[in-house]
């Protein structure tokens, strides 16, 4: 028999998927927060679970976008070069240390909730950052940019190991200040397929460890597929700014309660 919250999982995978879609961020940010907060999801279990469902919502969005020739694989390998290897050595410690103690549990929910904090701020002052960034320091080389960007694919794929978060609005903050040039839909097509082999990793290396829940997983999938395909689709045509303050807001106030 189904259950009202057998419903809702399916629903929440649509909103998040369409937001994902259409501004790279909101996988991590909002997705794990939901399966903590209001279905009473484990934390190691909803990081795990909400991995490898990013994994295969933003496939599908890399494809749309991809086929809309807005994704730059030259910066989605640079990501790649950084985040793949950090990703593999968090697992590892998460693996050493137990991530199904009560610590690790405490640890990546705090993790999770500062996370969504600076996610917030990046979402809501990333023009103001940008441009005062720019205006300090100036546009990086190509040598500057391309070592940033392994940098920066280091951080997420510590981040995103540990709780989720971060490789939408922290990855496309970091993007825009690495290749100001560059147009903002390429960034989140860039950013959105950078996440699925970091997303893929991470999520494998929490499965090995026990902490997917594969029937909430399809649950999830069952609303973001369309709701990612849609947003990935309405992306080139919709402009973003109307959406940051609403999603900074959203992210602030879960992040918050998390924390505190």
């Amino acid at each position: 028999m189904l259950s009202s919250t057998d419903f809702l999982y399916p629903i929440s995978g649509l909103f998040v998927g369409f937001m994902v879609g259409l501004t790279g961020v909101g996988g991590g940010s909002l997705m794990t927060p939901l399966l903590v907060l209001m279905f009473g999801i484990h934390p190691t279990t909803a990081v795990g679970t909400d991995l490898l469902y990013a994994a295969a919502t933003k496939t599908a969005g890399t494809l749309v976008h991809n086929a809309g020739n807005t994704v730059d694989w030259r910066i989605v390998r640079r990501l790649a070069y950084g985040s793949v290897p950090a990703t593999a050595l968090t697992l590892l410690l998460l693996h050493e240390t137990g991530a199904h103690t009560a610590g690790i549990a405490h640890l990546i929910t705090f993790a999770l909730g500062i996370a969504l904090v600076l996610t917030a701020i990046a979402t809501l002052f990333r023009g103001w950052v940008v441009r005062t960034i720019t205006a300090r320091f100036g546009e990086p080389t190509e040598t500057g940019a391309e070592r940033l960007t392994i940098l920066s694919g280091i951080v997420l794929g510590v981040l995103v190991s540990i709780s989720s978060v971060g490789a939408g609005a922290l990855g496309v903050t970091a993007l825009i200040l690495l290749y100001p040039r560059t147009p903002l839909v390429r960034i989140i097509g860039s950013d959105i397929a950078h996440a699925v082999p970091l997303t893929l990793l991470a999520g494998t290396g929490h499965w090995a460890m026990g902490d997917v829940d594969w029937h909430l997983c399809a649950s999830l999938l069952t609303g973001s597929i369309p709701g990612i395909i849609l947003g990935s689709l309405i992306a080139p045509r919709l402009p973003e700014p109307g959406l940051r303050p609403l999603l900074a807001s959203i992210l602030l106030i879960v992040g918050g309660r998390l924390v505190l």
